[in-house]
């Protein structure tokens, strides 16, 4: 498998059926698992987006075994320094519903039914890329999120060129 840092980056639309299966796209397949025998990865809530009216959105994030194991650590391990509340708040929101998946040979896999409620899939969705991991959002979801995102744009032409922007 590749080094879990930045592997997966790329927006692809993509749909998923009334079951619940999707195919994750080639370019996050190969990089998401690892030897033929072992196919394995976790589905997951992805953290809350703030949409800026009250409300957020709602994904899926998908993850490497791997990257997991080392995320699940650091979370039980509070090494962000988060309050009692917002540590039980990750636990319950990312730790607990996290689902180990699998996809077959054609890279078809099966959203938990319960995961795919929470993010609102339906017909059209989209896989995006977000470096250790990649999202999964509704078509509606997402483009409420990149029109927050514009939004929250900075917009310090300085600091943007020290990022070469």
């Amino acid at each position: 498998m590749t080094e879990a840092i930045d592997i997966f980056g790329g927006e692809t639309p993509s749909t998923i059926d009334g079951k619940g299966r999707t195919c994750i796209p080639v370019k996050f397949r190969d990089a998401l698992v690892g030897p033929p025998e072992d196919a394995r990865f976790i589905i997951t809530k992805a953290a809350p987006v703030d949409l800026g009216d009250g409300t957020f959105g709602r994904g899926l994030s998908v993850y490497p075994l791997d990257a997991w194991s080392g995320i699940k650590k650091k979370i039980l391990a509070n090494e962000g320094g988060f309050t009692s509340a917002q540590l039980n708040s990750i636990k319950r929101q990312i730790i607990n519903p996290a689902e180990e998946c699998s996809a077959d040979k054609l890279g078809r896999v099966l959203i938990p039914s319960a995961l795919r409620l929470h993010a609102e899939l339906e017909r059209d969705i989209w896989f995006v890329g977000m470096g250790q991991r990649f999202d999964i959002w509704s078509k509606g979801t997402y483009s409420r999120i990149n029109a927050q995102d514009e939004k929250n744009f900075p917009l310090d032409s300085e600091a943007l060129a020290a990022l070469g922007i």
